[in-house]
């Protein structure tokens, strides 16, 4: 492809500028962060992905604790390079340090912005490189897919997404080099940079550009020989791309067979009226593909079997890639397809951005062969009232939909017919410009609005940086004694990364990647999630705290932004307590297994009795024992109380994962426990001190049906914990240094048994005791142990990445190769005979004829 001309830099420049303008103007519109006081941070945007981008500022400006490999802010160490290459691996991502820390939810909106500038600028490119055409076209078009419903209603709180929608245009391109035989070095970097930027959407947009590719083959027809030619030279491009991707994307790829299995379901695909009612503006639906592509590229798309300008093979060949993306969408075998054959938790139509991109090529296939005449144009028009009809019982149409769809519809036809007509300059020309440009402005404006308002109304949401991430992260600075002792950000989360967030280190961590092993062990202990088991949440528990070396813990009251959270009890504060070190010595180590009492997997993990377990009995407020204990079955009114007994002054424990609603101790305050289904499990949690009597009357106030399970009550005799702690730390290590994927500790003389490592033991840790030889270390009841000989006065542990060796092998062997090709070419092209510069004498003489 030729040096990009004037006109199609400009194309691209309106494609930024109209993108970026619609897209703020709809959330200005929305009154949404950070155009107003709605936050934007919906979702997975709130709980993971701000919070990953400050984890990514931290190590950029040198703040965190851990590194690459190992982040120790969260899950009580967790492999990090991981979640780099799943939400951090854009080159967009760095960008976040150029901003304060406590302006990191506007960096996350400026690189959300300029992604779908770079969408635009990238889909333009495309479109003028497969055929010339109007720049200002290209323009419209390159800006429609960067705002297509997928990316309003899918994509803009999922930011490592939108790397996959500039990678389907830069991925066509590269089709389109590979067909011509032309930049191969540039485009096994394109590739490289698509699968380390986001390899998830970048498997979706490398399955959409092969068809491209095949299409242009079929409408080219070149000879056999060299289309097999141009398949290979695509084929091979592609190989070594994502062979110098490996080492992140197979390190990606070991770290989800080591994560916390997520829900499976099967594919139902949704019903057609709802496919075709999100091609229309403002639609909005969970779980339903989101077409929509802007009015004008709609009727382009949908004239295009009926111009006869274009020629037959073009109009059939891109008809059909359309229809048969659309219908891909709903057949489970080509679902499964285009998801890696892995149907996803969330949304199950990831790939729409494939199926907008092929709809705006097609659009731009009739357009650049001359605007529609009004044959065409009156046949698109029947096709879009038809779809109109057909999806108007649809629940994804809003109450928007219609008005913005005449204003959309009327501004699109009639510039389209007044295009027509005016040809290529004069005022009609112009006010047809401004029509088509006015239309896509105001329907993206008013779809990106409608979307960002239903954003809020049906997903979770999460305030931005604020006063209370300020007071936080405030207290954690003032605790912090890491490695020595860790700092919890505590039970009171305001997102699902809390230590990503405001600092710490705690057991608190949601990433795709949640390790099986922490999922399970804190499980065991007591401990809650959300999001299926891949959100653990942190554990306000005094024998967990000296399992983990937990000596400070911020307490902070339920966050106000979340409605379901109880009014505010008091101002944010520390608590502190004297723990061992990280690394502790445990002479006769207890190889029983867990069983199903929390209390007691926690006094094996403890190495000390510690509780004691009452019996209980579970009445309803007419004094009736609940059957199977169960609450929140019966009518509004019911408020079951739960009654037993603890030794005086022992700190009473509730462990209910299956009750959702709130428990208070006599007179004392409420406490939230949150359980739904099998997404939400609620956490162990301390009500108080048992009275003098010794009798306890627990009041349950249930918000849905639940039920406490055997086992609940547990009685804390916190002096024998202060005993168990102080055992711990006087065989423990004297000193541990921690460094990204690196722990040593000083052990005492004569220890014998086993070392233990408050860290989960996720696969990837080797140890070493003394002068042995380095081994994978082994697990004891979820944490990293490592058996002692005698004499045995160090130990040290290392982190390796599953997949990070395999894949520099993989990502070596590709640079080689690459390498190798690219000096044979330049080789070849050195030894090819120049032609000649001057005229030759029989030339000259027959010029003078």
């Amino acid at each position: 492809m030729k040096a990009i001309s004037r006109p199609g830099r400009a194309a691209c420049l309106l494609a930024a500028v109209l993108t970026v303008t619609a897209f703020c103007a709809g959330d200005a519109l929305a009154r949404s962060y950070p155009f107003g006081p709605r936050t934007r941070s919906v979702n997975d945007l709130g709980n993971q992905f701000v919070p990953f981008h400050a984890h990514l500022w931290d190590l950029l400006h040198g703040r965190a604790e851990g590194g690459l490999l190992v982040n120790w802010q969260s899950g009580y160490g967790s492999s990090f390079l991981p979640d780099l290459g799943t939400y951090l691996g854009s080159p967009f991502a760095p960008l976040v340090a150029l901003f304060p820390r406590d302006e990191i939810d506007l960096a996350v909106y400026a690189i959300t912005v300029l992604k779908l500038a770079c969408a635009a600028a990238a889909m333009t490119g495309l479109l003028l490189a497969c055929r010339p055409g109007r720049w200002w076209a290209a323009g419209l078009l390159g800006s429609s897919y960067a705002l297509c419903g997928w990316t309003l209603a899918d994509a803009d709180y999922n930011p490592m997404w939108l790397d996959g929608l500039i990678a389907l245009p830069l991925l066509c391109l590269v089709g389109e080099w590979a067909r011509t035989g032309r930049r191969r070095l540039p485009g096994v970097l394109l590739v490289a940079l698509a699968w380390t930027a986001n390899f998830y959407t970048a498997y979706m947009a490398t399955l959409g550009a092969a068809l491209v590719l095949l299409l242009r083959l079929v409408l080219t027809r070149p000879p056999r020989r060299q289309a097999l030619a141009a398949a290979g030279r695509a084929a091979l491009t592609t190989a070594l791309g994502v062979g110098l991707a490996a080492p992140l994307v197979l390190t990606v790829y070991f770290g989800t067979r080591h994560a916390y299995p997520g829900r499976v379901r099967a594919f139902a695909p949704v019903p057609a009226e709802d496919v075709l009612a999100r091609l229309l503006p403002t639609a909005y639906g969970w779980g339903s593909p989101a077409l929509y592509v802007g009015t004008t590229a709609l009727l382009l798309a949908l004239a295009l079997p009926f111009h006869r300008a274009v020629p037959g093979r073009v109009r059939a060949g891109w008809t059909a890639l359309v229809l048969l993306a659309v219908l891909s969408l709903q057949w489970a075998p080509t679902h499964l397809l285009w998801h890696a054959f892995a149907t996803p938790q969330g949304s199950p139509y990831r790939q729409t951005f494939v199926v907008c991109g092929f709809l705006v090529i097609a659009a731009w296939h009739t357009l650049s062969y001359g605007p529609p005449g009004p044959r065409a144009l009156g046949l698109a028009a029947g096709l879009f009232a038809l779809i109109t009809a057909l999806a108007r019982r649809s629940t994804v149409l809003r109450p928007l939909t219609w008005p913005g769809l005449l204003l959309a519809a009327g501004g699109a036809l009639g510039g389209l017919a007044l295009l027509a007509r005016a040809g290529r300059r004069g005022p009609l020309a112009g006010l047809a410009v401004a029509l088509l440009l006015g239309a896509q402005a105001g329907e993206s404006a008013a779809t990106t609005a409608v979307t960002t308002r239903l954003h809020l109304a049906h997903l979770d949401d999460y305030a931005p940086w604020g006063e209370r991430q300020e007071r936080q992260s405030a207290l954690i600075a003032e605790a912090d004694g890491w490695p020595r002792r860790r700092t919890d950000p505590g039970r009171e989360q305001t997102v699902g990364n809390d230590p990503l967030l405001v600092g710490g280190e705690g057991a608190q961590y949601y990433s795709s990647l949640t390790s099986d092993v922490l999922s399970r062990t804190l499980t065991a202990l007591g401990g809650g999630w959300t999001s299926r088991g891949r959100s653990v949440q942190s554990l306000d528990n005094a024998v967990t705290d000296v399992i983990f070396s937990v000596g400070a813990r911020v307490h902070s009251p339920p966050d106000p932004h979340q409605r379901h959270s109880p009014p505010a009890t008091g101002p944010a504060h520390l608590t502190r307590r004297d723990v061992p070190p990280l690394v502790t010595v445990r002479p006769r180590p207890d190889t029983r297994p867990f069983g199903d009492s929390p209390y007691r997997n926690q006094e094996i993990l403890l190495g000390s009795r510690v509780y004691t377990v009452p019996g209980f009995t579970v009445r309803d407020d007419s004094g009736r024992p609940l059957p199977y204990r169960r609450t929140g079955s019966g009518t509004a009114r019911t408020r079951p109380v739960i009654t037993a007994r603890c030794p005086t002054g022992t700190q009473v424990h509730l462990w209910a994962p299956h009750f959702s609603g709130t428990a208070r101790l006599a007179d004392g305050a409420a406490t939230l426990f949150t359980s739904k289904d099998t997404r939400n499990r609620a956490a162990m949690a301390p009500l108080g001190t048992a009275p003098a009597s010794g009798r306890l009357t627990i009041r349950l106030t249930p918000t849905r049906p639940g039920r406490i399970p055997p086992g609940a009550i547990g009685c804390l005799d916190t002096g024998r914990l202060r005993t168990a702690a102080a055992r711990l730390t006087a065989g423990g290590a004297s000193g541990v240094t921690v460094s990204d994927g690196t722990v040593h500790a000083r052990l005492p003389a004569g220890s014998r048994g086993i070392a233990v490592l408050a860290a989960p033991r996720i696969a990837g840790w080797r140890c070493a005791a003394g002068n042995a030889p380095e081994r994978p270390a082994g697990e004891y009841h979820g944490l990293i142990a490592v058996p002692l000989d005698p004499g045995s006065t160090s130990l040290t542990c290392t982190f390796h990445p599953p997949g990070l060796r395999l894949g520099t092998a993989v990502g070596g062997a590709a640079l080689l190769v690459l390498a190798v090709l690219t000096a044979g070419s330049a080789l070849r092209r050195r030894r090819a005979p120049v032609p000649p510069t001057t005229t030759s004498p029989r030339e000259r003489a027959t010029s003078a004829h």
